[in-house]
């Protein structure tokens, strides 16, 4: 059962990391990417203005959005390999166990 809900919550982890990582470059529901108070504080820390701009740049934006993605195909890929996900975890499970 534990084995079972890992795997559940490791597909959920991923799908929601995936579509913030999607939307969030992109989409001021989550606050406008260039006002970032971190990324003014590392910009200011460090002296490299070249910072803010790469990072506010298109894209890098689109190297995050490429990870959102990964994370989608990634939870995707477990989701249909659910029951062998399962089962490698019992497996490792019940090794640990008997040592």
């Amino acid at each position: 059962m534990v084995e079972r809900l890992t795997v559940i919550f490791f597909i959920i982890l991923c799908l929601l990391l995936g579509f913030y990582l999607i939307l969030s470059p992109w989409d001021t529901l989550f606050g406008n990417w260039s006002d970032n108070y971190l990324l003014a504080l590392v910009t200011e820390g460090t002296g490299l203005p070249v910072v803010q701009r790469t990072v506010t740049s298109n894209w890098f934006r689109g190297a995050v959005t490429g990870l959102g993605v990964v994370n989608i195909v990634i939870a995707l890929w477990e989701a249909s390999h659910f029951n062998q996900s399962v089962a490698l975890l019992r497996e490792h499970d019940h090794k640990r166990v008997s040592k």
